[in-house]
């Protein structure tokens, strides 16, 4: 019994001896890969947190990712790297920095090797996938970068440094036909002052005070300038900027020379031409490709044509040694500058359209009648496009801004009621569906006409009490009444089969945001009252003052309406037939004789010397009949010897000698003389 115990015992002793080694064995590996997974997940992070310091540009965190032997043995301190990466990426304006494609492999127990792709935005444009490698150190349970300057940008050695320059694309001009500038690159003079070169006390204030009267500025604009908290005794305080002409010698001024855009028709041309200025955060936001301190195009053509005219920034970026010898390229982008955009604009044409309108709520066009091109687009009144470049202090802004008579609309792309020019139109729908013709007589009794009771209150009005009216004596003395009875026996569906061959409902292309020519709110009027006031030109027509050029080229064109261009091309103008060569030259004649015929509404421009066509339009604004409203004035006016121009000329709520026809009567006169027909 006790052997057979002792036996059993003698037999548990190697089991347990084989337990034991087998749990010690287990327990060592299962610690083994346990730190190897620690290892690894020590390494995973450090990597990590690596990549996301360059991501973020976060390098104030770098000394605690390197290894300090790493810079050190390059001469580097940690300062110093933390430097490097700031100068370059934040100094450059790096953004959009992004890593990918991170491999992490090991090499032994405390050497893992990190490689990485970075992609990222500079001015230039986008750099992708760059390779970087490097190697990971275990240091005190913890993994740190072997820092290299080639892990800023791969090529990089020693003390090698980058250098960046940017070249700015130079804006195209826009010039007129003739070449003559209308938003030109032009050198100006920075006046300023540097603050130790005004001297102390009585002395700084009695200079301060000779800057202030000379240059129109307020104590308090200058004094606001010199308190800025940059500004310091060493350096140029910029205060105002003036033509390079109007620079003058005062003791403690100082000028610096400076590009800047530059209109020369000023008020002329601004509703067109516009200006332009720095980017907006509004600006970022539409177009992500710009940045601050670019240069844009805020209204007009500045602002249609910007892409154009801006061209394109080019620059380089490169890795050069501690001498400045470049070394190896990073980034190249060559510069493309702007391109000059010449329009069908005459600048003298545009300058005397304008002054004519002396300051009158208006506008004013001068379309070529065969080629199409636009000689002036005039809106009165008008801001200065330089003071917007230049700087526009807050109270001329305001003065804009507030003013009644609206200087920044740009009234040539507004529509209007176009008045008694329209009749033109209807005459000569009716003439070519024979509904109306030169000798049709109407006779019309007194100074108001309604169809019937069925319209109640409303009655149709006319200016003169002539009795026997025909076409010709219905455009001479520019009759409603006769008009309105001709489109009611035309009939509404002929009327607008006739309206339609014209530009209705048309976009026109030309680089100016206006809505289409309208007939009226719905497709069909519902009313003879409102089919009776179209024809005479109200109701609720709306035509820009281009518009209402381009319908009339019909009179000078066979027939054939000639599209409008604003930019000077070699091409043919685009053409459609509205009305009959037939009609077209009747109603030549008939408008020839509005001007010549002594009871004509546009006989005030009658000059024997010439040969001119015209018809005068009135349009009232009023919320009832029986109330005076204020009328807007309408002049159409062209040459028939030679078809040189057509003019078509607007004046809001004009007052007694201030019609359009007034204004417009020496200006025609020096269209004349500019093409040379007298």
């Amino acid at each position: 019994m006790n052997s057979r115990v002792e036996n059993n015992r003698r037999s548990f002793k190697p089991l347990l001896l084989f337990l034991v080694v087998i749990v010690i064995v287990f327990g060592a590996t299962a610690s083994y890969l346990i730190i190897k997974k620690n290892d690894k997940a020590l390494f995973e992070e450090a990597a990590a947190n690596f990549i996301r310091i360059l991501e973020n540009k976060d390098y104030k965190k770098l000394g605690k990712a390197l290894d300090e032997h790493s810079y050190k043995s390059l001469n580097y301190t940690l300062e110093e790297v933390e430097e490097k990466y700031d100068r370059i990426f934040n100094g450059i304006n790096i953004t959009d920095i992004h890593a990918s494609h991170v491999s992490l492999e090991k090499v032994n127990n405390n050497l893992y090797e990190l490689s990485y792709q970075l992609s990222f935005t500079t001015p230039l444009g986008a750099l992708e996938k760059l390779e970087y490698k490097t190697e990971m150190t275990k240091k005190d349970d913890k993994y740190l970068v072997n820092w290299e300057p080639a892990l800023i940008f791969p090529g990089m050695e020693g003390k090698d440094k980058i250098s960046y320059q940017y070249l700015k694309a130079e804006r195209g001009e826009i010039q007129d036909h003739l070449g003559n500038g209308l938003a030109i690159n032009e050198t100006f003079k920075s006046m300023g002052v540097v603050a130790k070169e005004l001297g102390e006390g009585n002395e700084k204030e009695a200079k301060l005070q000779k800057i202030s009267q000379q240059f129109d500025l307020s104590m308090e604009e200058i004094n606001k300038k010199l308190n800025q908290s940059w500004v310091t005794d060493e350096l140029f305080v910029p205060l105002k900027t003036i033509e390079s002409n109007k620079a003058v010698e005062l003791p403690g001024v100082s000028y610096q020379n400076i590009k800047l855009r530059y209109y020369p028709l000023k008020e002329a041309a601004a509703n067109l031409i516009g200006y332009i200025g720095k980017v907006t955060k509004e600006d970022n936001e539409k177009h992500p490709n710009l940045v601050d301190g670019d240069i844009i195009g805020k209204a007009g053509l500045e602002k249609a044509f910007d892409k154009r005219l801006r061209g394109k920034d080019g620059g380089e970026i490169w890795i050069v040694d501690e001498n400045g010898e470049n070394k190896q390229e990073i980034q190249t982008v060559e510069k493309a500058d702007g391109e000059d955009i010449q329009l069908t604009i005459d600048s003298y044409i545009q300058s005397e359209a304008f002054e004519h309108l002396k300051g009158n709520a208006g506008s004013t066009v001068v379309m070529n009648p065969k080629e199409g091109g636009l000689f002036a687009l005039v809106s009165s009144p008008s801001y200065d496009p330089n003071k917007m470049v230049q700087g526009i202090s807050q109270q001329d802004y305001d003065q804009f801004a507030n003013d009644e008579k609206k200087p920044f609309i740009s009234r040539f792309a507004v529509g209007y009621a176009p008045g008694s020019t329209f009749k033109t139109i209807t005459a000569s729908i009716g003439l070519d569906a024979n509904v109306t013709y030169p000798d049709k007589l109407r006779t019309i009794n007194g100074r108001s006409w309604k169809k019937d009771g069925s319209w109640g209150g409303y009655s149709v009005t006319r200016v003169s009490d002539v009795q026997n009216v025909d076409m010709r004596k219905a455009l001479i003395y520019s009759d409603n009444i006769y008009f309105a009875q001709e489109v009611l026996e035309l009939g509404e569906d002929a009327f607008r089969d006739g309206l339609k061959k014209f530009i209705f409902g048309e976009e026109l292309d030309l680089p100016i945001a206006m809505n289409p020519a309208q007939i009226s709110k719905e497709n069909t009027f519902n009313s003879e009252i409102l089919l009776a006031d179209t024809a005479y030109g109200q109701g609720e027509l709306l035509i820009n003052p281009i518009q209402q050029a381009v319908m009339y080229t019909v009179f000078q064109n066979e027939g054939k309406i000639v599209y409008p261009t604003l930019v000077k091309s070699k091409e043919s103008p685009k053409t459609k037939s509205a009305i009959t060569s037939t009609t077209a030259n009747e109603m030549e004649k008939s408008l020839i004789e509005v001007v010549s015929n002594p009871n004509g509404t546009a006989h005030l421009l009658y000059n024997k010397r010439y040969q001119l066509a015209g018809k005068t339009g009135t349009a009232e604004l009023k919320l009832k009949q029986g109330e005076k409203g204020n009328e807007n004035s309408f002049l159409l006016a062209f040459d028939t010897e030679q078809d040189n121009f057509l003019l078509l000329s607007l004046v809001e709520g004009y007052s007694k000698g201030s019609s359009a026809t007034q204004l417009n009567k020496s200006f025609i006169e020096k269209l004349y003389v500019y093409f040379g027909m007298q």
